[in-house]
């Protein structure tokens, strides 16, 4: 540990191992940086300077936005093209229409080839030469300029293919006025998306949060250049020698150790674990790497820079990370985008459908017994974010079981006569089309697990080391493991490892035609199901 790193001060409260929430982490921090190599004397007169540092230190503490949030503006790309697709299309329709005396339908092929061409073209070159890459730095009106220049490239090749279809009889004017048209509205629309991009990369939402595993010398030249660049948010370290580190680094607090990342409440924050050790000490690496493997967090490396020009290229690696870009892996993100869409058309539909079966139910169980309708329980989410699910009560309100400490049995005395109607049924999920629709859940996923649910007198989640990994995807209503066999309960080890490999063979595969699928399939495979317990 350097001198710097040596001489912090020891006067701040200690950080309970996953004890800290959002607010609390802040607290930490702005006091952290208030502290930071001050004497008592001179602390109160910092105060003020402090929580300016806190405002543009690499902590960043008023970001608090987690993962699932922060992961939903990777897919603001699709979402702008999707806009551009429907004004382009709507643009061209209109003055194709114009340009023809007659009805569109009626029309020439060679009428409207040339306005079919120039609109290929512009959203076919803005995707290639990525106008839906709003890269840091990049001037708005740079952006502009080459929208502007796709849009001409565009009127020109529907005005060279209108010459050599139409000749002399070609509509100049209409084509002239498309061009036009285009212009303005595409320019209008992506003056808008650069203006929200950097309003997100202001407030950090596009910014990397990491952690770092290791209060080494490493970690605080990560920490001090980080400080310099305001494109990557250290929230913590986290080191096995407590007992010899500091509270804080350059302000960013020493919250536990490496285990205490396993269920630390910072988690749900972090889109990367960075291992700020020597790497020689291979066996040290290995170790951690499998220690922390169980996250679903992806994990690198840092090896020592040699010099400013090695610590700069290290940390534009980890600012580079796909959330910093707006359009990240095409793959990927079509593919969240896709299903999110999916989510809210498919969710939307039902919630409407299915809102007379769910007022019948909310009465049904108002009159079966006293208690509230609704049964809502904290459980984890995307990366191990806390989620509230809300589901119909189908248990006696004194015998409510947040934490599934006891999970449902055959003949269970705790739930009600309607209860074990709804709960046979599954109709006590209904009211997750709201998680769904929030963005919270998905229609298909795995199955959310109550925090802290056991097995036995185990918690599930230490019974499968790769327990975690079920969690790098939304949970769902329904799910693969459900339509294998894997409902209700989990009453053995065997049980709990069935599920998760269910649900990471689902993680990996998951797509668009699954996902009909699955859902194809939950009601009959559900109600054909007479032993589970649900």
């Amino acid at each position: 540990m350097t001198d710097a790193a040596s001489r912090l001060s020891f006067d701040l409260p200690s950080a309970p191992a996953g004890g800290l929430d959002a607010p609390g982490l802040q607290a930490l921090a702005t006091e952290a940086l208030g502290a930071e190599g001050l004497g008592a004397e001179a602390r109160s007169s910092e105060r003020s300077k402090s929580a300016h540092a806190a405002r543009r230190g690499p902590f960043r503490p008023e970001v608090w936005l987690n993962a699932r949030q922060r992961h939903a503006s990777r897919l603001a790309a699709h979402y702008f093209r999707a806009f551009d697709v429907l004004t382009v299309v709507a643009l061209t329709l209109l003055c194709a229409w114009a340009s023809t005396p007659g009805p569109l339908l009626h029309a020439q092929a060679s009428q409207l080839i040339p306005f079919g061409l120039g609109a290929v073209t512009v959203l076919a070159l803005m995707r290639s030469l990525g106008r839906y890459r709003f890269a840091r730095g990049q001037k708005t009106l740079v952006h502009l300029a080459a929208v502007a220049a796709v849009v001409c490239t565009g009127g020109a090749v529907a005005m060279a293919s209108g010459l050599a279809l139409r000749g002399g009889d070609f509509a100049w004017t209409a084509c002239l006025v498309w061009t036009g048209l285009m212009l303005i509205s595409l320019n209008a629309l992506h003056t808008g998306w650069s203006d929200l991009v950097g309003r997100w990369r202001v407030s950090g939402a596009l910014t990397p949060n990491i952690v770092l595993v290791g209060a080494t010398r490493h970690a605080e030249a990560l920490i001090r250049e980080a400080l310099k660049r305001r494109d990557l948010n250290v929230l913590g370290i986290f080191d096995d020698r407590l007992a010899r580190s500091p509270r804080a680094i350059e302000g960013v607090p020493v919250l536990g150790t490496a285990d205490d990342l396993l269920t630390h409440k910072v988690t749900p924050y972090v889109d990367r674990v960075v291992l700020a050790i020597d790497p020689k000490a291979q066996a040290r690496v290995r170790e951690l790497n499998a220690r922390l493997n169980t996250l679903p967090n992806e994990i690198t490396l840092l090896v020592e820079p040699n010099g400013a020009a090695e610590t700069a290229s290290a940390l534009d690696r980890l600012a580079a990370a796909p959330l910093a870009d707006v359009q990240g892996p095409v793959d990927d993100d079509r593919r969240a985008f896709n299903k999110r869409i999916q989510d809210l058309v498919l969710g939307l539909i039902a919630l409407v459908l299915l809102a007379p079966v769910m007022a019948v139910i909310a009465l049904v169980i108002r009159l079966d017994s006293p208690g509230p309708i609704f049964f809502r329980q904290r459980r984890h989410g995307f990366n191990h974010e806390e989620i509230v699910v809300w589901k119909f009560r189908s248990m006696k309100q004194e015998a409510a079981d947040a934490t599934a400490s006891r999970q449902v049995t055959h003949d269970d005395d705790r739930v009600t006569r309607v209860g074990k109607f709804i709960r046979k049924t599954s109709l006590d999920e209904l009211p997750q089309l709201l998680n769904v629709i929030t963005g919270e859940m998905s229609l298909v996923g795995p199955r959310p697990h109550a925090i802290g649910m056991k097995t036995g007198h185990v918690e599930s989640a230490r019974l499968v080391a790769e327990y975690a990994h079920r969690h790098r995807i939304k949970p769902g209503m329904t799910g693969w493991a459900a339509v294998n066999g894997s409902r209700g309960p989990l009453h053995t080890a065997q049980d709990v490892r069935r599920r998760v490999h269910l649900d990471i063979d689902y993680v990996e595969r998951q797509s668009l035609w699954l996902d009909l699928w699955i859902m194809a399939v939950t009601i009959p495979v559900l109600l054909g199901d007479r032993a589970a317990v649900r």
